[in-house]
């Protein structure tokens, strides 16, 4: 049930198990519950948040979207889709890609997706912010953070 529970939560945001395994840690050396950090960790990466955005169908095209570097966190051309954001960063699409007929098309598709309250998105200038990390009830409901804890530490 633990390894399924982890697979699962790997499966849904496209992590290898090395990496996975470090935001675990990550989250075991934050304060508070260590499941709900794992989740927040995980929800705040770049790639994940262009798909919260709707900036991407899914979070694989969302990754592919931020390697091609399409996106600048804080005004900066990033390419790591594995990046962790923090509150406070600027998440918005290069100038020179917003030409491109993909970006041109996604508008209207992102005016049908709603974004997450712990984000906050400027459509005409396909700019976003972070406001603060997720809360339990906004992350999917789905996974068992606890069963993956559970994994973690034995």
């Amino acid at each position: 049930r633990q390894l399924r529970a982890k697979q699962k939560a790997r499966r849904i945001y496209g992590i290898m198990e090395k990496q996975f395994r470090r935001y675990y840690d990550i989250a075991l050396k934050r304060r508070g519950l260590t499941g709900l950090n794992l989740l927040q960790v995980l929800e705040s990466r770049l790639d994940n948040v262009v798909f919260r955005l709707g900036f991407a169908v899914n979070r694989a095209q969302a990754r592919q979207l931020v390697n091609h570097g399409h996106f600048l966190v804080n005004g900066r051309k990033t390419n790591i889709p594995s990046m962790v954001l923090q509150p406070g960063d600027v998440v918005s699409v290069r100038d020179q890609s917003k030409q491109n007929e993909f970006f041109k098309g996604m508008v209207e598709a992102a005016e049908k997706t709603s974004v997450p309250m712990w984000l906050e998105r400027d459509l005409e200038n396909l700019r976003a912010r972070v406001l603060r990390l997720p809360e339990r009830g906004e992350i999917d409901g789905n996974l068992n953070e606890q069963l993956i804890v559970e994994y973690y530490s034995r």
